[in-house]
């Protein structure tokens, strides 16, 4: 085969191998029933109410940022009530992951290896426990920092000793820096110590003007994802609502943990617990993570600040997400992508391996090899992934039920009291009517932003067709709505009881 045939088979098992896995793992893949996730659901809805002539923050709220709400609104176009498009998405990006993964390993290793073992490298991470359900935010932002990641390390394992990174590179780092920033900024650690290590890497080449050049430089890469949505705020004059909603609530507002002072050695200590227990919560990845690093620790013919880098982005990455004290399942799925240095040391053992195999048959062993690693890294998704088990779920499930109910009704409308978005929204593809669609859990105390008081409110007022309640049921309720039906559910470890109410006419 030519080069260009050989590049496009290598595209097409790439991309057959993020469909299969992700099939597997993320519940937004056709064999689920449905992906039930709260949050990804809140995340369909603002993306659905971005389509629909909803401006985020001020018309529908949830303080994610505004790329993560316009993917899941291009989403929303594939399938208006159904998650085929995120898992179709969730696949876009798992196949530049796996692309990128395959250029990281190559640094290292053979062609042969990189290819075969780049699929392996993304099913570790995609039946993690961080993974979760599918669709969560961090797996949104993985490209991002995968692509730096190639970035950064094509640089110091390759260029580090001759010259400087070109300041084109850099520029491209700002603008995934830039993403990160408008889609969840507590992963912008990583690309704090990206930028740092490569102004430290200008000053050892004697360069101090070209470093402080590469930083501006790189703000202004960092600026320019910003520049879509300050046109897209502005012409709406909602800039400050875009502050509000994705800055000042998540910095002042979004609940943070609550501790008695700790000294400097209790902070280090509690993060090195967390981190240790992370690597029991998600052991399959994490048994590539621990070797690469080391491995590039380790790696000769490095210089100190090349063998210490990846080590600190890996580090920086971690306190960016974790230092606020926050932490939930999926917000350490980021940390998998080190992952990528345990598959490249498998790859350059392998490397010695295949030595012994002669040119005439390397292309039979290779496509042999890589078809056995996809097939493992099935497996290994199979084995290992928390979603599996509900597979068993059918087209019983209650929402489907209660969305049957609502849709009896003509251009409906509905609000969701007691949880984050359950779904109701997207089976019955409802655009929210209410700016507080959903129960969230602020603080807030201004009357004009307090969720509470207007969900209230429009519980009192009975100016939606439907309320979709879990657990709590407002005070009011019976004044305009009656119960039409209820269901129990249960899930991760808790039990929950739905309740929709009807409005009477």
């Amino acid at each position: 085969m030519t080069k260009k045939e050989t590049n496009v088979v290598k595209y097409i098992f790439f991309a057959v191998s993020a469909l299969i896995l992700l099939m597997l793992a993320s519940r937004s893949s056709f064999l689920y029933t449905f992906n039930n996730w709260d949050d990804a659901n809140s995340y369909f809805s603002v993306g659905k109410g971005i389509f629909n002539g909803k401006m985020p923050y001020r018309d529908i709220f949830d303080q994610k940022g505004m790329y993560l709400y316009f993917l899941y609104g291009i989403a929303y176009l594939i399938s208006h009530t159904t998650f085929l498009g995120v898992y179709v998405l969730e696949a876009v990006l798992g196949f530049i992951d796996i692309y990128f993964f395959y250029k990281i390993i190559k640094i290292y290793a053979s062609d042969i290896m990189a290819v075969a073992l780049a699929p392996v490298t993304y099913g570790v991470i995609v039946c993690s426990r961080s993974f979760w359900w599918g669709g969560a935010a961090e797996e949104i932002c993985m490209p991002f920092l995968v692509i730096g990641l190639y970035l950064f390390t094509a640089y110091f394992e390759n260029d580090y000793r001759e010259k400087v990174m070109p300041l084109g590179t850099v520029f491209a780092g700002g603008i995934l820096a830039g993403l990160i920033a408008n889609t969840k900024f507590t992963m912008l650690g990583f690309y704090f110590a990206w930028m740092m290590m490569v102004f430290f890497a200008y000053l050892s080449h004697k360069d101090i003007a070209g470093g402080i050049k590469g930083c501006f430089v790189f703000l202004f890469g960092m600026f320019v994802p910003f520049v879509p949505l300050i046109i897209y705020f502005g012409v709406q004059n909602g800039l400050y609502e875009w502050y509000w909603g994705y800055v000042y609530v998540n910095v002042f507002v979004y609940p943070t943990v609550t501790e008695d002072p700790v000294s400097l050695y209790g902070r280090v200590y509690n993060l090195a617990k967390l981190l240790y227990n992370l690597m029991l919560d998600n052991k399959v990845y994490f048994a590539l993570v621990v070797p690469g690093i080391i491995y590039t620790l380790v790696k000769k013919e490095k210089k100190i600040m090349a063998r210490l880098s990846i080590a600190i982005l890996f580090g920086f990455l971690f306190l960016g997400i974790f230092g606020g004290g926050r932490s939930l399942p999926y917000y350490s799925l980021p940390l998998g992508i080190f992952a990528v240095f345990g598959a490249a040391l498998l790859g350059a053992w392998g490397d010695l391996l295949i030595k012994k195999i002669s040119d005439e048959k390397k292309g039979t062993f290779a496509a042999a090899f890589s078809i056995l690693c996809l097939a493992l890294s099935i497996v290994i998704v199979y084995v290992n992934s928390m979603n599996i088990s509900f597979m068993s779920e059918d087209d019983s499930y209650f929402m489907y039920r209660f969305r049957d109910e609502v849709l009896q009704e003509d251009n409906p409308t509905l609000l969701n009291v007691g949880c984050l978005d359950a779904g109701l929204y997207t089976l019955c593809d409802i655009v929210p009517s209410c700016r507080w669609f959903q129960t969230q859990t602020l603080n807030i105390e201004e009357d004009e932003n307090n969720p509470y008081k207007e969900q209230e409110r429009y519980v009192r007022e009975g100016l939606v067709d439907f309320v979709l309640v879990r657990d709590t049921i407002p005070l009011s309720i019976n004044d305009h709505y009656d119960l039409i039906d209820q269901a129990d559910y249960s899930y991760s470890g808790y039990d929950f009881k739905y309740y929709l109410y009807k409005k009477v006419r």
